[in-house]
C-alpha cells in the first residue's frame, strides 16, 4: 500500500446514523454524541474494503473454509510485530473474543471455581464469567496518582486458593490504559504457575500501543507460559472491522486446546463467515501501513485530549495512557456516582459516555471516553463534557 495521508483520511467525518450501528442508532436523544461504545468512526483500511468488495462479486456466501492464507498471514503478523513465532496448529478461530474467553473458561475450570480479574476491567468479562457458572474473583488494581499497578500480594493470597483456576488477563488493560512490562508479566506468571492457575490473555488492543511502549505477549515468555497460556485475539479493533466476527485463541497446549475446541463446538461458535476471512487476510497482508497512520492519529488524539483536559477542565484527571483508544478520566472530584455523571452529561451535553461502574466497582467516580474519530468530532465531544461538567458543579 502507499503512503497514506492520515491527515486527509482520519479527519473525515463519515454519517453513521441509520447504518444500523449499534453505537449510534441505540442513542434516542436527537443530536446527542455517543462516545461510548469501543468502535472506530473512521473507514477501515481500503484494502479491506476492496477485498470484501471482490468476495461480494461472487454472489455466492455458502460455508465457509478458512485458507492457508488466513494462517499465513496471521503468523506473519505476529512474528513482524512481537516477534512471537506462532505455529498454524496452535490456532482456533472463532467469531468474536467475547466467545473466545468464554470458551476458555469452559474449558479450563468447573462450575463454581473462581476465576480472577483486575478491576476495572472490561465489563463483558463478568458476564463471561458468570454465563460459565463459575465466580468473580477481584484482584483490584492500584490507582496510584493516576498510574494503575497490579496488587501482586493480593494476586498471590487469591492464586493460593484451589478453588481459584483461571486468572483473565487484560493485556493491554481496558479501560485503563496499561502496557503491562515484561517485569509485571513475568510476575503474574510466577504467581499463578505456582499454584496451578492457568491463564487467559486477552490481547485484543495489542497492536493498539503508543509510542515508547512496547506489547509483550504473555505466552512468549517461556516454555511454562506457553504451557499455560491461552490467548485470545481478533483484528476488530485494530482496524474497526467488530461486526465482521472473526477472532483467533492461540493454545500451544495440545490437550488445553482439544478442550477449547470442544467448548467452541459446544456452544456453536466453531464457525465463520467468508468476509471476516478476507477481512483479517487483508488486514495483515495489505494493510500495515494504513494501520500506522492510523496509530499515529490516534496518539495525536490521546495528546489532544489530555490537552484540553488539563487546561479546560481542571476538575478531572486523564488517566496516564499507554495502549487503547479509550481514555479513562478520574472525575470523584465532582462528588458524583458514575451512572449519575453520565446522566448528567446525557441530559446537560447531549453526551454518551460509558460509566467507570460498567467495568466493576473499582470504577466508581470514572468515566470511559472513546477517542477513536475525527479530531473535529472528538473536540466536539471535548466541549461538551466541559458544558456538562460546569452543570454538574452547579448541582
Amino acid at each position: 500500500m502507499t503512503d497514506f495521508d492520515q491527515v486527509a483520511y482520519f479527519d473525515q467525518v463519515i454519517e453513521r446514523k441509520g447504518s444500523g450501528s449499534y453505537k449510534w442508532d441505540s442513542v434516542e436523544q436527537e443530536n446527542a454524541l455517543p462516545m461510548w461504545v469501543a468502535d472506530m468512526d473512521f473507514a477501515t483500511s481500503p484494502a479491506i474494503v476492496e477485498a470484501l468488495m471482490r468476495r461480494v462479486q461472487h454472489g455466492i456466501f455458502g460455508y465457509a473454509k478458512v485458507p492457508d492464507v488466513y494462517y499465513q498471514e496471521l503468523l506473519s503478523w505476529f512474528a513482524r510485530r512481537y516477534d512471537f513465532a506462532i505455529e498454524r496448529d496452535w490456532v482456533l478461530y472463532t467469531s468474536g473474543v467475547v466467545p473466545a474467553v468464554s470458551a476458555a473458561i469452559k474449558a479450563l475450570s468447573m462450575s463454581g471455581n473462581g476465576v480472577i480479574v483486575q478491576t476495572p476491567v472490561y465489563n463483558c468479562f463478568f458476564s463471561s464469567i458468570r454465563n460459565m457458572g463459575c465466580q468473580v474473583i477481584e484482584n483490584t488494581l492500584i490507582n496510584r496518582e493516576g498510574y494503575y499497578e497490579i496488587d501482586f500480594e493480593d494476586l498471590e493470597q487469591k492464586a493460593q486458593d484451589p478453588n481459584n483456576t483461571v486468572l483473565l488477563l487484560c493485556n493491554p488493560h481496558n479501560p485503563v490504559g496499561r502496557v503491562w512490562t515484561k517485569a509485571e508479566l513475568l510476575r503474574i506468571g510466577e504467581i499463578c504457575f505456582a499454584h496451578g492457575v492457568k491463564v487467559i490473555s486477552d490481547e485484543i488492543h495489542c497492536d493498539l500501543v503508543f509510542p515508547g511502549h512496547k506489547h509483550q505477549p504473555f505466552a512468549d515468555l517461556g516454555p511454562e507460559f506457553l504451557s499455560n497460556t491461552v490467548t485470545c485475539h481478533a483484528p476488530s479493533k485494530s482496524f474497526n472491522i467488530a461486526g465482521l466476527q472473526i477472532a483467533n485463541i492461540i493454545v500451544p497446549n495440545p490437550e488445553l486446546r482439544l478442550r477449547i475446541d470442544k467448548a467452541l463446538n459446544i456452544h456453536e461458535v466453531c464457525d465463520v463467515n467468508p468476509f471476516g476471512i478476507e477481512a483479517l487476510i487483508a488486514a495483515y497482508r495489505d494493510s500495515e501501513r494504513w494501520f500506522d497512520a492510523l496509530l499515529c492519529y490516534l496518539y495525536g488524539n490521546y495528546q489532544f485530549v489530555a490537552e484540553f483536559i488539563q487546561r479546560e477542565i481542571p476538575t478531572l484527571k486523564l488517566t496516564k495512557q499507554e495502549a487503547t483508544y479509550l481514555a479513562w478520566i478520574d472525575c470523584r472530584e465532582l462528588g458524583l456516582p458514575a451512572e449519575k455523571l453520565v446522566d448528567l452529561l446525557a441530559q446537560h451535553a447531549l453526551l454518551i459516555l460509558s460509566p467507570g461502574t460498567l467495568f466493576g466497582d473499582a470504577g466508581e467516580g470514572f468515566l470511559r471516553l472513546n477517542m477513536a474519530c475525527p479530531r473535529s468530532v472528538l473536540a466536539e465531544g471535548l466541549q461538551r463534557l466541559k458544558m456538562g461538567v460546569m452543570a454538574c458543579e452547579q448541582i
